[in-house]
């Protein structure tokens, strides 16, 4: 399909590109992937596409206990990363591996797909997993949220009208940790009917699930699956039943908890 009549203005940088969000109806362009797909079925009809693609907003630096990504970076950078070579942080490079295709992998950005907000949002399950915050920036200034307080529902965040997200930044975990991604994926689409991360350690054990409700969320007690899901109110549609799904969900957080489990034994031994 084709996209309707939009403006289109590139970012020359930070404060340029706030500005232009001021426009109602602006949207902002990362890699394009979560975007351009639904402005091509005219569910998105933005007045104005504003260009962030140049602003220095990429790159992974481990600094003062914190893993820093830019929101510009891709998944392609993310699953090829030395920093995420860890057990710690292995989820995050183990989810970008199964994103998407190549193409969509070299392009789609971690920002993009956060703001976003899709309900099986891969990645978003690992850096909550992982207690992820983001800093967002507006013409106001900076305010740095939980990932947790930002995942609203559906397609919906706290992002403002002229709000952008300038930094994911994940607590680099105690020694001793180890994390992992798993998930079913619809043939097709590729997306997760169901999607799990853990990260375990001396902190505790941590499950983070997407595909199942209508934002990704952190399992309230991943030590017993079946009745903390419960109280969850599952997803069902012609690609997998309520019940179906649930199983499913249960099933990827077992295995994402024994492979985080493993990791962080073999770390230690």
């Amino acid at each position: 399909m084709i996209p309707a009549a939009v403006a289109y203005e590139r970012a020359s940088d930070l404060d340029h590109a706030l500005e232009l969000l001021g426009e109602p109806d602006a949207r902002a362009l990362a890699g394009g992937q979560s975007l351009l797909p639904v402005m091509k079925l005219r569910v998105a009809r933005p007045s104005l596409v504003v260009d962030i693609g140049g602003l220095p907003l990429r790159g992974i630096e481990k600094r003062d206990g914190e893993l820093h990504v830019g929101p510009l970076t891709t998944w392609d950078e993310l699953a090829s990363s030395a920093e995420l070579r860890r057990p710690a942080l292995a989820a995050i490079a183990e989810c970008a591996r199964g994103i998407g295709d190549l193409q969509v992998r070299n392009r789609g950005t971690v920002g993009g797909s956060l703001a976003h907000a899709d309900p099986a949002s891969d990645m978003a399950a690992a850096l909550l997993a992982l207690r992820a915050t983001l800093t967002l920036r507006s013409t106001q200034g900076e305010r740095t949220i939980s990932l947790t307080d930002f995942l609203l529902g559906p397609f919906t965040t706290a992002l403002g009208p002229q709000e952008l997200i300038t930094d994911v930044v994940v607590p680099v975990p105690a020694p001793g940790s180890a994390s992992a991604y798993v998930s079913v994926e619809h043939p097709a689409s590729g997306f997760p009917l169901a999607g799990a991360a853990a990260l375990v350690g001396p902190a505790g054990e941590t499950v983070a699930l997407t595909g199942v409700a209508g934002a990704p969320f952190v399992l309230a007690d991943p030590g017993t699956p079946e009745a903390a899901l419960g109280e969850v109110d599952v997803l069902g549609d012609r690609f997998a039943p309520a019940e179906y799904r649930r199983h499913l969900a249960t099933v990827v957080m077992r295995k994402a908890l024994e492979t985080a489990r493993a990791r962080a034994e073999e770390d230690e031994a």
